[in-house]
């Protein structure tokens, strides 16, 4: 079509208009086999941008990241109490009057032992998901962990009773130092198995929350057989360095 406006020629088809971009939506829940693909298209592309796999390695890494640096400053503190307990025994000073330890000590090594294994055991089994049998053993691993701190305070008793105290023996005051804030660290680890009880009173069927708890018992575990090990590196040197 041509319009002629005084000497101007105006070609209307040659005047370029874009269409303005379209979106469309299939409707969900269509029959056809390309509604289908879209839809399963789209679910591919919101999966991409918020994918549930990495807000797994999120909150898996978020507490390691929190545990390591926990184990760090842990084993830090008994790294500084066994050097200035190294560096006194090797003085060899007439104070220092080593003794033979408390039985108890002996049935404290025990306990904790059990308690790791156990600890084990519920790792194992909520794995498989069965949470209900799980729970009896993580309610067993927190009663070991009361056990051992009871077999630290009957050991104490038991050392004034012979007349042995913190004061006027370095000896003694490491061995009270040692075992009580061994004791204090067993404390933390049965609070935080305590937590994980809790979290598991209800059972869930959510993969999220699964991972979740598995995650926290995971590296709640890591701190218990930490202790664990502190404790027998405390045992040899109270015991077989004096």
């Amino acid at each position: 079509m041509k319009f002629e406006i005084g000497k101007t020629d105006v070609l209307v088809s040659e005047v370029e208009v874009k269409p303005q971009r379209q979106t469309f939506n299939p409707p969900s829940g269509g029959n056809g086999s390309n509604g289908n693909n879209d839809g399963n298209n789209g679910d591919d592309e919101q999966k991409k941008g918020h994918p549930f796999a990495e807000d797994e390695k999120f909150i898996a890494n978020k507490s390691r990241i929190a545990m390591y640096f926990l184990l760090l400053i842990v084993i830090m503190t008994f790294s500084g109490l066994i050097g200035a307990y190294i560096v006194i025994a090797t003085n060899k000073g007439l104070e220092w009057k080593p003794f033979s330890l408390p039985i108890q000590i002996w049935i404290s090594s025990v306990i904790i032992i059990a308690s790791s294994i156990v600890f084990e055991i519920y790792n194992r089994i909520y794995s498989r998901g069965e949470q209900k049998q799980a729970k009896k053993w993580l309610i067993l691993t927190a009663v070991l962990g009361a056990i051992f701190i009871a077999s630290q305070l009957i050991a104490w008793l038991d050392l004034v009773n012979r007349g042995i105290y913190l004061a006027g023996n370095p000896y003694a005051g490491f061995f009270y130092i040692f075992t009580g804030v061994h004791a204090f660290h067993i404390l933390g680890g049965i609070f935080a198995v305590g937590y994980l009880i809790l979290k598991t009173e209800n059972e869930t069927k959510s993969g999220d929350e699964l991972f979740k708890r598995q995650t926290h018992a995971k590296v709640t575990t890591w701190y218990w057989h930490t202790m664990g090990g502190l404790w027998f590196i405390l045992f040899f040197i109270l015991g077989f360095w004096k």
